[in-house]
């Protein structure tokens, strides 16, 4: 395994039981992630792309094989132990921005710094710089429903970096956004990724992103392959 990989996925299988009987999603999946690296998932619906950004963000455990973060074989360890490495090395943004409705902007990026132990005034003046940074100067304090869906779907990219994860996973970051809005809302988190220097996993079903990532992997047969 190479030293630099912050994410590993080696040999990793996932079955689920069906009406029909066992159906295997992954088969013996290798896909490894170095630091600086942004990563395109492009594959159809039903190959396993969801299960695939499941277990790489230790969410679910495999039936065989093994994922390392870091270096450390972490998909099978305890839920306890997951969880915490969840927090602290892994961001994840979907294509709903899943933001706490009764909370603002910075209080939503300040919480999850909250209850990783960083001091309320650290982590206001994270969420302050990180909401800087995509352009929401003067809507820190703006619930989610006075923001427009690029604005809120940039608060949740800003809250996946607030703990500086070594890993960030993303399913369709931009998918929920119009074609103008996605350009740019995917140009920041693209800049982002890369100014903090982490791995990134982005799935998404659009060829005109997936080109600006630095390779492309795809799903078949139940293994990762070159796009």
């Amino acid at each position: 395994m190479s030293n630099t990989a912050s994410l590993e996925l080696r040999s990793v299988t996932r079955r689920f039981k069906t009406e029909a009987g066992v159906l295997e999603v992954l088969s013996g999946a290798d896909l490894t992630l170095v630091a600086g690296e942004i990563v395109a998932l492009v594959a159809p619906s039903g190959t396993g792309k969801s299960t695939l950004l499941h277990l790489a963000g230790l969410l679910e455990k495999p039936d065989a094989g093994e994922v390392y973060f870091a270096g450390q074989a972490a998909g099978t360890l305890g839920d306890d132990a997951r969880t915490a490495i969840r927090r602290t090395g892994i961001g994840f943004v979907y294509q709903f921005h899943h933001l706490l409705p009764e909370f603002s902007a910075i209080e939503n990026i300040a919480l999850p710094q909250m209850a990783n132990g960083v001091a309320k005034p650290a982590a206001d003046a994270r969420a302050r710089e990180l909401l800087a940074d995509f352009g929401l100067e003067g809507r820190e304090q703006h619930r989610p429903g006075k923001l427009s869906g690029g604005e809120q779907q940039r608060v949740a990219i800003a809250r996946a970096l607030a703990n500086r994860p070594r890993v960030l996973l993303a399913d369709e970051p931009t998918g929920n956004l119009d074609v103008g809005t996605s350009d740019r809302v995917f140009a920041e988190l693209l800049e982002a990724v890369r100014g903090q220097g982490m791995a990134a996993l982005i799935a998404t079903h659009n060829p005109e992103l997936a080109r600006r990532m630095d390779r492309v992997v795809t799903l078949r047969d139940g293994k990762v392959v070159a796009g």
